[in-house]
């Protein structure tokens, strides 16, 4: 018997791991890279005494490719490149005052600020 004809012992095994790390690499059928938002990409939120802060993870995305959009309890980040798109909307814990909002992006990476809403307004009696 030559050594090539026998069974490979590690063979079922590095099959198995093959099969798992193909059916990771593709979601749905889709390749990763199309995947979309989500496969790469991580948000945080920070809640601050007066500021919310959420910082998302953009790789291969360049400042001109983005869009953000809020209503004051949902950012919408939208995004687009030669390799992927991203459309993500992100519920805030604490409503924000949308007007308020500063952003920078930085080496993939976009922060963006908002002040806290007033959770309720004073009225004055006449």
């Amino acid at each position: 018997m030559d050594r090539d004809d026998r069974d490979d012992p590690f063979g079922d095994f590095f099959e198995e791991i093959e099969r798992m790390m193909n059916q990771m690499a593709n979601a749905d059928g889709e390749h990763a890279d199309d995947a979309g938002f989500g496969t790469e990409t991580h948000v945080d939120t920070y809640v601050e005494d007066d500021t919310v802060r959420l910082v998302a993870d953009l790789p291969g995305v360049s400042k001109e490719d983005l869009s953000l959009q809020c209503d004051g309890e949902t950012l919408t980040v939208s995004a687009a490149s030669d390799r992927r798109e991203y459309d993500e909307r992100v519920s805030l814990p604490v409503r924000v005052d949308e007007r308020s909002a500063s952003a920078t992006f930085n080496n993939g990476i976009l922060e963006v600020t908002f002040d806290r809403a007033d959770d309720s307004a004073s009225i004055d009696v006449a």
